[in-house]
């Protein structure tokens, strides 16, 4: 993976043309939902959006009256796509322009959403200093939901390499401090029309 400077011009091209042009776009988040839900995330909880990027499950989550809710990207123009969809209601939401890897959380979130940010970790390093976040940001009971690659996905995405993963593959690299407690598989559809299968689980921190 890039340092944070080329990481973030790198992505910020990415979305130049526009978020839904990009093979990781949904008009809707159903796995998402479906994973947080399953997981028994509720409205009132904190909840933090890692790559959120365009994604449009802020919106989504909004319309459910979740109150506290965070996005992180690397990629201000990513963020930029969403803030401009929400409209007014981009002033509801936290919006942090920071590298998940080098990022300090100043607090506690009661969720984690990944969707696709951390099979682009293909160095033991990275995975590592994207485990110490996320155990900074959380505490014993917190939610984490990941959605990745399955071992039959893309091998590349935007031109770069990932990391592929069954349910179990992906608890075990999230590591012993967190309980798995469901997991699915998504056949994605782009906007140009390929399927990319996904796995997704969601995880219970222990201690």
């Amino acid at each position: 993976m890039a340092d944070q400077a080329e990481a973030a011009a790198h992505w910020d091209a990415a979305y130049a043309e526009g978020d839904d042009t990009r093979s990781w776009f949904e008009e809707h988040p159903g796995m998402s939902l479906q994973m947080l839900g399953s997981a028994g995330v509720v409205a009132a909880d904190a909840l933090i959006d890692v790559g959120g990027g365009a994604s449009p499950l802020t919106g989504a989550l909004l319309d459910r009256g979740f109150g506290d809710l965070t996005v992180l990207d690397i990629s201000a123009a990513g963020m930029q796509h969403a803030q401009q969809r929400l409209g007014s209601r981009a002033n509801q939401v936290h919006w942090l322009t920071a590298d998940v890897l080098s990022w300090r959380p100043r607090r506690h979130y009661r969720a984690w959403h990944d969707r696709a940010v951390f099979h682009f970790l293909t160095a033991d390093e990275h995975r590592q200093q994207y485990l110490h976040t996320l155990d900074t940001a959380t505490a014993a009971g917190a939610i984490a939901v990941f959605g990745c690659f399955a071992p039959d996905g893309p091998q590349r995405c935007s031109g770069w390499p990932v990391a592929r993963y069954s349910p179990a593959q992906l608890a075990r690299q999230i590591g012993t401090k967190w309980l798995l407690i469901s997991q699915d598989r998504e056949e994605h559809i782009t906007p140009a029309g390929t399927t990319q299968p996904f796995t997704w689980i969601a995880l219970r921190r222990q201690t």
